[in-house]
């Protein structure tokens, strides 16, 4: 069966990564995965190394990306990849996980922007994570709050004008709390799991901003995830 339309998910190795693949595969669409291994799932892979510095992992990506989808455009890139760490400034290893935070977030959000000038189709969807604690303060996870804060001012810089994004395409980035995650489960084990956005919820609300107009939010938009009672809103910060 051919495939409906393309997507590329940046962190398609990792939970909420793999379904989105999982999700879009299941409607028939052509999916590529960004990550640090292979997601056996996705159509195409392109594998980054560890130790690339940014630049490396921006030629690496960039490389991979045009190799594997030729002349074809995206119909949305979703960047979901990313990590957690605590710490203040007083911290031992504070300037090594606000290191490790950024790389995650922060050149990950960059290198989808660079790939959407290049590979998104006209109105097509670039989403970034942000988080809703970095909205405010976070003194007990600076490097956290830092890097997200930093991909909410660039999806609002992508969603003005010259950006060199294709013409009427969607930047958005969602703001989740806590992701209804395996590893989160299991190092919170007494948390209340019905305040946690589950992965398909999410999986399908990227399916709906790609392939409907009115369900999207505005361009540039930074979107709250809250769930209370297992029950999910989209709320705009």
């Amino acid at each position: 069966m051919a495939s409906t339309g393309k997507v590329l998910v940046y962190g398609g190795r990792g939970a909420l990564g793999s379904a989105i693949v999982d999700f879009f595969k299941s409607k028939q669409w052509w999916t590529v995965s960004v990550d640090l291994a292979s997601n056996d799932n996705a159509d195409a892979n392109v594998v980054v190394g560890p130790t690339d510095s940014w630049i490396e992992q921006s030629e690496k990506v960039t490389h991979g990306v045009a190799q594997v989808i030729g002349e074809d455009k995206l119909d949305a890139i979703f960047c979901v990849a990313g990590g957690w760490a605590g710490g203040n400034a007083g911290s031992a290893d504070f300037v090594k996980s606000a290191d490790m935070i950024w790389k995650q977030s922060v050149w990950t959000s960059t290198i989808a922007a660079h790939l959407a000038s290049k590979h998104l189709r006209p109105s097509g969807v670039l989403q970034l994570t942000g988080a809703a604690p970095a909205l405010e303060g976070t003194a007990f996870m600076m490097g956290y709050g830092m890097a997200k804060a930093a991909v909410h001012q660039l999806t609002k810089s992508l969603a003005g004008n010259k950006t060199g994004l294709p013409s009427d395409a969607l930047a958005v980035a969602i703001l989740p709390v806590t992701l209804d995650t395996p590893m989160n489960r299991k190092n919170m084990p007494s948390a209340d799991f019905t305040t946690w956005t589950p992965l398909e919820f999410v999986a399908s609300t990227f399916y709906d901003w790609t392939t409907k107009q009115d369900k999207r939010p505005a361009n540039g938009s930074l979107v709250k995830l809250i769930t209370t009672g297992g029950q999910t809103e989209l709320i705009p910060a």
